[in-house]
């Protein structure tokens, strides 16, 4: 029996609504957890809203339930190291301890990559450095008003598209939880931000997101171009993080330091409005991960010209907007 999709969305948004509201007046009371008289605490919201859904929602069907609290572990680690992050700011090392620890736990839980024709030591490494970079591309995306949240919910909607396509009602409801999360957030989130996720909200989305392209089934052995689907899906914030870091690297600067060399500042700078450069980041957010849920539905001949449109156009942007000269 399929849940009822539309109760599961109204429940969450309603919650994550409530829930966040109430933490912005208790950061500002309290000045607790802020960032110049804005508090960091819409990343919070998202934790407590998937907490009432794995155990209070009467919408949630029972048999999706273990699926989603065997990862409460590891997203309470994301959730608690966050937070910390958010309040003291820890080191890029005791960051990376802490995401490598909640992986750890999700592989030990059973949750990993199954790719049929590799080893299960290779399966470990890939999810450990998928997971980590998935959740630190995310992280790195949070730059603008609304940018990140509206990116995950074009990513959690493409994730839910594939999910009821086929017929996988797990990954179906716990991609509708995060749909609703993000946009419950982002009318606190839309300029000028009331709320920020803060560095807790930001590798929060980030992980749970890593965690559902590797739950979702994508090809038969017979479609192997369909692997590439949740690649295509997350494709904005891997490319965002893949071109900062190229632009980094060609200045011979540290990826690990602040600077205003990102893929929407470049924008601002070449001239766009704050409104148009968000727009357009959506855009091509949009298409990425609409050419993700057709990978997953298509022959190898079709799956092979989607990857390599998609590949032409990731160049043209990055050596157009490379050239934009940004403040040293």
């Amino acid at each position: 029996m399929s849940p009822n999709y539309i109760s599961i969305f109204l429940g969450v948004f309603l919650i994550n609504l409530a829930v966040t509201g109430l933490l912005r007046k208790l950061s500002l009371k309290y000045n607790f957890l802020s960032h110049k008289g804005i508090p960091l605490v819409g990343g919070l919201g998202i934790g407590f809203s998937f907490l009432f859904s794995c155990f209070l929602l009467p919408f949630i069907p029972e048999a999706v339930l273990p699926d989603m609290r065997i990862v409460l572990v590891p997203l309470l680690i994301m959730l608690i190291s966050g937070i910390i992050d958010d309040w003291l700011e820890l080191s890029v090392l005791i960051k990376f301890l802490a995401q490598i620890l909640a992986v750890s736990i999700l592989i030990f839980l059973g949750v990993k990559t199954r790719i049929a024709f590799i080893g299960s030591a290779a399966n470990i490494i890939i999810t450990l450095v998928w997971v980590i970079g998935i959740t630190n591309a995310f992280n790195l995306l949070d730059v603008l008003d609304a940018l990140a949240a509206g990116i995950a919910i074009i990513i959690s909607l493409a994730f839910f598209a594939v999910s009821v396509l086929n017929g996988d009602i797990k990954s179906a409801t716990l991609s509708l939880v995060i749909f609703a999360s993000s946009i419950s957030f982002l009318v606190y989130n839309l300029p000028p931000a009331k709320i920020y996720l803060g560095n807790c909200g930001s590798h929060y989305l980030g992980f749970l997101f890593a965690v559902i392209a590797m739950t979702i089934s994508y090809a038969t052995l017979e479609r192997k171009a369909a692997l590439v689907s949740p690649l295509l899906i997350l494709w904005f914030p891997i490319f965002d993080t893949a071109f900062l870091i190229l632009m980094r690297m060609l200045k011979g600067r540290s990826m690990f330091k602040k600077s205003n060399d990102h893929f929407a500042f470049r924008l601002l700078k070449s001239g766009y409005s704050r409104t148009r450069a968000l727009f357009f980041m959506f855009f091509l957010a949009l298409l990425f991960s609409a050419c993700g849920v057709l990978l997953s539905q298509v022959s190898n001949k079709y799956g092979v010209t989607i990857i390599a449109i998609i590949f032409l156009i990731t160049l043209g942007i990055t050596g157009k907007i490379s050239r934009v000269k940004v403040d040293e």
